[in-house]
């Protein structure tokens, strides 16, 4: 005890500056694991933390982000090659462990999310690549007794040109691993590239189509036992008693335990499990501060808004002034439900919990996070938790909450050995952790040309980190023992807005700096939470910040007379890449062009993730249902690794944004999500899916975001249509024609 708390002292000691106040330093991602290089016993080598050669010439590469369809196994391999000179599928791609080393330089944990796969590592595995390309030169200049100059790379051979002489990496590489390293390393110019920016297939296809791919819900062991669990239906209710001691020993059923969410059934066989589950009766506790329905979710929304008119997170101008002065105000109020991840694969997690480590395979967007999880429901250390992570059959967000990998380790600690858990379809829907469902109250002041001389934004929502049930402190000191967890958690909000713990900007991102130069302005973010647990979701915030303020600028133009798009371009001279977005996508769809059959066009721009995108669509009405015709998309996302993934992602951005637009919503009755399966919680097929055309921007500037920010401008761009095909306001969603 001494020792901890000599440890505590010190680390409070540490964290304070010289003002008093708590600063504490994290050792991210970076030059430090750039510069660790090793020879092994078996002679390969392991030039840092993401390239290994070995001695039969295989290129290893380590991924450090989740492969969930978005194309980072392809994307970021792509950036080691460009610079080792060498085909992208040369490489062979395994999934990084939880380590520290791994850790997003974003958030200072080891995720992927936010759409920064290829930002984060934009730098660090180009100068990998260039590191082993000048280690290797080096070595086999020594090996043929001739300058660098005279070699050249092909195909994991060096060659001495204007010859047959070649020496493989893997010849080269007890050699050049003895090479000194350069400061700075190197990097080649955009004119010179081979593969970044080029049309190339994706690496990880082959094993999808082939069915080699490994999923989380592929993991077979031996030994293994399986589990089912049954959660409250109604939130914040606790088990007071079941039958599942009388279930044990018939049809399969080896035991039955009760752990933090419900009650798990263990059997030899999946089905078995959850064929016993039919016959698992549980009485439960209610609770009593847990909203009813959607309505009276927004009767406590619109009451938050009342009482309390937020935090500011943006203030331009004298808002109150301009208000008084206005020569008339409009106000509208916009509302988006909760919605529900729907992955393709459900969650599942196969645990082995031991007397002195833990083993997890699974498919998680957050390992280190994982662990964490684990090691709470566990007497295990955290640094004794290791992260067999795999494929992952859709994200969304999803991924980043580790419930169901905190679930099965809890079972595995209880009823020992090896278990996999895996969640039907009809808990994945009605146990998420669910994008939150908002209500948006802007206000414009407008002049006598009807112009906005003020913006006036209030955003009703709940804070997601609030719903970060397995807080992430701890991964950031592993060294720490348990009973410190609460106190890093602490720690972790003293210091909000250090990679520690990120500001939680989920509610109103995308709202706090609208690219329109309105003379004030002013955002505001009031909490208010219905006790519906919430997560991150494609896009997160700017799903819906985009969504009511491009509708509202849509409302403002047709108040001022004018058309939508021109309306627009009056208030963007400072934002010449949302501008340029802008007025591309109207190029591409003809923007006002004359239609026939009744085919209508919206339009709605957004920046997220760095990216900017615009969107065009053109729809029509028949036989009383919403038909999506076609989409234009024009993405500015700085220079492009690979522009074929680029097309897929803002194809799939659209689909995404297209059922949460027509169909997308959670709705509760006494509490309970009436959702179950994909016949009523549908998602747009494929006779439903429009046409879809995109642009990618030219650009010299680093990468951004493509996973999310073709999703945000979508709803808009439809609610704007349906406006002109029903003189109708669509402002909430999912829209309903009646």
């Amino acid at each position: 005890m001494n020792q901890l708390i000599t440890s505590r002292r010190n680390l409070i000691k540490a964290s304070l500056t010289a003002t008093g106040s708590l600063s504490i330093a994290l050792a991210l991602p970076g030059c430090q694991n750039l510069h660790k290089s090793s020879l092994q016993g078996d002679g390969s080598w392991v030039a840092n933390a993401w390239l290994e050669i070995t001695m039969d010439n295989r290129l290893i590469f380590t991924l450090d982000r989740v492969e969930m369809g978005q194309g980072t196994y392809t994307g970021l391999t792509t950036l080691v090659a460009e610079e080792l000179d060498t085909p992208p599928d040369f490489f062979e791609v395994v999934f990084a462990p939880a380590n520290a080393q791994y850790r997003n330089r974003f958030y200072g944990l080891q995720l992927t999310g936010g759409s920064n796969s290829l930002s984060s590592s934009w730098q660090v595995l180009r100068e990998t690549g260039a590191l082993a390309k000048i280690m290797l030169l080096n070595a086999a200049s020594e090996v043929f007794q001739v300058p660098v100059d005279y070699l050249e790379i092909d195909n994991k051979y060096v060659v001495r040109k204007g010859s047959t002489k070649k020496i493989s990496f893997g010849e080269l590489a007890s050699l050049a691993s003895k090479q000194s390293i350069p400061s700075p390393i190197p990097l080649k110019n955009k004119v010179d590239f081979k593969y970044i920016g080029k049309q190339s297939k994706r690496l990880d296809s082959q094993l999808k189509v082939t069915g080699k791919a490994v999923y989380g819900i592929d993991i077979e062991l031996e030994g293994t036992r399986y589990a089912v669990v049954s959660r409250a239906l109604a939130y914040g209710s606790k088990v007071n008693n079941h039958n599942g001691a009388q279930l044990v020993g018939s049809s399969g059923v080896e035991s039955v335990v009760e752990i933090q969410s419900g009650v798990a059934i263990i059997a030899s066989s999946y089905w078995q499990a959850r064929k016993a589950q039919q016959q698992l009766d549980i009485e439960w506790s209610s609770s009593p501060d847990i909203a009813k329905t959607i309505d009276e979710v927004f009767t406590l929304y619109r009451k938050a808004a009342k009482d309390d008119k937020g935090d500011s997170k943006r203030s331009v101008g004298d808002i109150d002034s301009a208000f008084e002065k206005a020569n008339q105000t409009f106000v509208s109020e916009y509302t988006t439900p909760f919605l529900a991840h729907a992955t393709m694969e459900p969650m599942n997690c196969t645990a082995h919990v031991q007397n002195d480590k833990v083993d997890i395979w699974t498919s998680t967007q957050a390992p280190d996070i994982a662990a964490v999880a684990v090691a709470k429901v566990t007497d295990v250390d955290l640094a004794d938790v290791h992260i067999h992570n795999q494929f992952i059959g859709g994200g969304f967000g999803r991924r980043l909450s580790q419930d169901f990998v905190a679930e099965a380790a809890e079972i595995s600690a209880k009823a020992g050995g090896i278990i996999k858990l895996v969640w039907s379809r009809e808990e994945d829907t009605q146990h998420d952790l669910y994008r939150p469902a908002t209500l948006h109250k802007i206000s414009a002041a407008l002049d006598e040309k009807g112009m906005p001389s003020a913006w006036d934004h209030q955003i009703v929502a709940p804070n997601i980190m609030d719903w970060y049930i397995w807080d992430a402190s701890p991964a950031m000191f592993p060294w720490s023992p348990k009973l410190m967890y609460s106190t890093l958690g602490k720690v972790g909000l003293l210091t909000a807005g250090t990679p520690l713990t990120p500001a939680d900007t989920s509610a109103y991102e995308g709202a706090d700096d609208i690219p329109y130069a309105f003379p004030s302005i002013e955002v505001r973010h009031t909490k208010a939470d219905a006790g519906v647990p919430v997560s991150y979701w494609r896009s997160v915030g700017h799903s819906h910040t985009a969504f009511a303020i491009e509708s509202m600028i849509s409302e403002l133009a047709e108040k001022a007379g004018l058309d939508e798009l021109f309306f627009r371009k009056q208030f963007l001279s400072n934002a010449p890449r949302t501008l340029g977005v802008l007025e591309k996508v109207a190029q591409l769809g003809r923007w006002g062009r004359t239609t026939e059959d009744n085919v209508h066009q919206g339009i709605a721009v957004h920046k997220s993730f760095g990216s900017y995108v615009a969107e065009l669509v053109e729809l029509k009405i028949e036989n009383n249902e919403i038909q999506l015709l076609k989409v234009f998309c024009v993405i500015d996302c700085g220079l492009v690794i690979n522009p074929d993934i680029v097309h897929m992602q803002m194809e799939s951005c659209i689909i995404f944004g297209a059922t949460a637009a027509l169909y997308g919503e959670i709705t509760l009755k006494e509490g309970v999500v009436q959702q179950s399966n994909f016949h009523d919680y549908p998602i747009m097929r494929i006779n439903q899916t429009p046409e879809i055309e995109v642009f990618i921007m030219d650009s010299d500037e680093s990468p951004t975001g493509v996973g999310e920010p073709g999703l945000p401008p979508l709803a808009p761009a439809i609610a704007s249509a349906l406006f002109k095909a029903t003189n109708k306001r669509f402002r909430d969603m999912p829209f309903k024609l009646g």
